[in-house]
């Protein structure tokens, strides 16, 4: 039961963490989602976003950190 406990607290620490980064990246005026190559489709009752760049730049950033972390781990 302590090994639950203790991934409970580390998934709750990482949502701190996510909570805050989203926070400051809506100070910042970071441009997610409105990057150049995301696509926005205007009907005419409706609106669709398909952030695809966006998508890949997030993927990129978290592949590299989540390799940086293996590789100190080890």
């Amino acid at each position: 039961m302590g090994e639950f406990g203790k991934m409970l607290i580390g998934l709750g620490a990482l949502l701190v963490v996510l909570g805050i980064v989203l926070l400051a990246a809506g100070k910042l005026q970071l441009p997610l989602g409105r990057l150049p190559g995301d696509i926005t489709w205007r009907g005419k009752n409706s609106v669709a976003y398909f952030p695809i760049v966006t998508c890949i730049v997030v993927s990129v950033l978290l592949s590299l950190l989540f390799w940086i972390i293996g590789h100190f781990r080890r």
